[in-house]
């Protein structure tokens, strides 16, 4: 969840010492040649209301990114910052170091900020797509969010975990998307000292 999700990669880079700069130029230089647009064949969520969406979202499942590899109980919390930005909290907890982490980054919107196409920032100018492609356009309780690519996806509640009746909608949209439902991970949401 955390989008292209740069959300987390900000969390593990931070927590890979000694040596975290060779990540961060890999994942740097990564990032300046991604398409910041949804991947082809796939469209934003619009209208998009971006008041509905801040707040706290939990991950529920994704692709396998070596980022977060090894997280659980990852959210992002999502602020509108009144300028047209949006400041983005990803936070997991490493069972490894019993501790949580935290990366903080900021995101704008591509265009029209009833499309739900943004770019995120956790470091400096370098940025990756951020796509709402499905949501609960009534309730704003689910949203799945992809980078500029099928590589980057994440599922997204309000709540910490799914509904048997939810998880088969979803994995329905997700199929449909072109994502490998075998390949998604279901991100651990257990813990309540958050």
């Amino acid at each position: 969840m955390w989008p292209f999700n740069l959300l987390s990669q900000e969390a593990v880079v931070t927590t890979c010492p000694p040596h975290p700069w060779p990540l961060w130029l890999i994942l740097t230089a990564s990032l300046a040649g991604c398409s910041m647009g949804p991947p082809q064949g796939v469209s934003a969520v619009t209208p998009f209301e971006v008041s509905r969406y801040t707040g706290v979202w939990y991950e529920i499942a994704r692709l396998d990114h070596r980022f977060e590899r090894g997280l659980t109980d990852i959210s992002a919390t999502y602020k509108d910052d009144g300028d047209g930005s949006i400041t983005v909290i990803n936070r997991g907890f490493n069972p490894e170091s019993n501790a949580w982490q935290e990366a903080v980054g900021h995101a704008f919107f591509l265009g029209d900020k009833t499309v739900a196409s943004l770019k995120v920032s956790f470091f400096g100018p370098f940025y990756g797509g951020y796509h709402v492609v499905a949501l609960d356009q009534k309730d704003y309780r689910w949203s799945l969010v992809m980078g500029p690519d099928r590589d980057y996806f994440w599922i997204l509640l309000r709540d910490r975990h799914l509904s048997p009746a939810l998880k088969a909608e979803l994995l329905s949209r997700v199929r449909r998307l072109g994502i490998a439902e075998d390949q998604l991970i279901w991100t651990p949401q257990e813990r309540t000292d958050f």
